[in-house]
């Protein structure tokens, strides 16, 4: 570009905008004006054979200057002479130089091995892209054909996908998420268990495994679906002793030893929770505090036996119609008062007295 044509551009420069803390610029946002051998400024507008160089008079260093104008961290800032002539003196150096050669052999290395783009992209993860990068990334989008997008997208997610499950199944110790999803199961476990497991959310291998495995998912699915899954019974089937049957086992349980769910649950080592869901799988008819109201009945039992009568409300009736007090109808029973009162039936409890009152 000749000195006049400088001169007139110089001239004839007006500032474009201000960033937010102010700053005027004279260059657009995200763009770099370099013309052969010269580069502008966006701080004051002129132009430079090293705008690097010269950004000392603004009292701005290359990496604020870079962040602040939206260009990406690898765009250069001089024109094209002066890089050709910086990279000249960088081949000599590293010919010249032993510790400029050996701290490009440890780049060297670190890119075959792949270890430079992960570090790479760990550096940019969470960070704003610059407007630069981000109309290259808009222009690259714009030429490709949105179906091809789309596959792309879809393929990258799959292969997400099978990376979190691989993982999951060798932090346990399996070879594949195949023997992880049957192994738990057959355990019985459930897939929410399994996803909360592998630190991930409790629909994760619901959702994902006709994804990442279908042929697993496809081997489960009568364990994990239907009103009443074999798996649920899996668990408690292994802690019966005589059973055959969970279903057979609750009923004997509850229904004719009248034991409690907090019982069956300790005897099996599971919830009560557990027990109860198994129950209502099993349609077994679950009666609140089982194990106490039995024995009440049967302490009843006996009190009308030993008395003669055919239940425990004609036997305080009877009683009762005779004068006698609670107190010496529990010492004739052998049982407290209150226990006596709270079974007592609507014929036999003293109705409150009315208050009638005077007009």
């Amino acid at each position: 570009m000749s000195e006049a044509a400088f001169d007139s551009d110089v001239r004839s420069s007006r500032p474009l905008g201000r960033l937010a803390d102010g700053t005027v610029f004279h260059v657009p946002i995200g763009v770099m004006r370099i013309d052969g051998e010269h580069a502008r400024c966006h701080l004051c507008g002129d132009w430079f054979r090293s705008v690097g160089a010269h950004l000392r008079a603004h009292g701005w260093d290359r990496a604020g200057y870079r962040a602040a104008f939206g260009l990406e961290r690898s765009q250069p800032l001089e024109g094209r002479a002066t890089r050709e002539r910086r990279a000249r003196a960088m081949e000599r150096r590293r010919r010249d130089d032993a510790a400029v050669r050996a701290g490009c052999e440890i780049g060297q290395r670190s890119a075959a091995t792949g270890e430079l783009s992960r570090l790479a992209a760990s550096a940019a993860r969470g960070r704003r892209q610059p407007e630069q990068r981000r109309r290259k990334t808009l222009l690259t989008l714009a030429s490709i054909p949105p179906g091809v997008r789309e596959e792309a997208a879809s393929r990258a997610s799959v292969a997400r996908l099978r990376a979190v499950a691989k993982r999951a199944a060798q932090d346990a110790g399996f070879a594949d998420v195949g023997d992880l999803v049957r192994g738990h199961l057959a355990d019985g476990g459930s897939l929410a268990g399994l996803s909360r497991a592998a630190g991930l959310h409790k629909d994760w291998f619901s959702r994902h495994l006709p994804t990442v495995d279908p042929d697993t998912a496809h081997e489960v699915a009568e364990m994990v679906s239907g009103p009443r899954p074999p798996r649920y019974d899996a668990g408690l089937a292994r802690r019966i002793h005589g059973f055959d049957d969970v279903g057979a086992f609750l009923r004997r349980r509850h229904l004719v030893e009248h034991r409690s769910v907090r019982a069956i649950a300790e005897e099996v080592g599971m919830s009560r929770y557990a027990v109860t869901a198994a129950m209502e799988r099993h349609g077994v008819a679950l009666t609140p505090h089982v194990t106490v109201r039995t024995a009440a009945a049967e302490q009843a039992r006996r009190i009308c036996d030993a008395h003669g009568f055919a239940d425990l409300d004609a036997y305080l009736a009877d009683r009762r119609a005779a004068g006698w007090s609670w107190q010496r109808i529990s010492d004739e029973c052998g049982r407290p008062p209150t226990w006596l009162r709270r079974r007592a039936g609507p014929g036999v409890r003293p109705s409150r007295p009315t208050v009638i009152e005077d007009d």
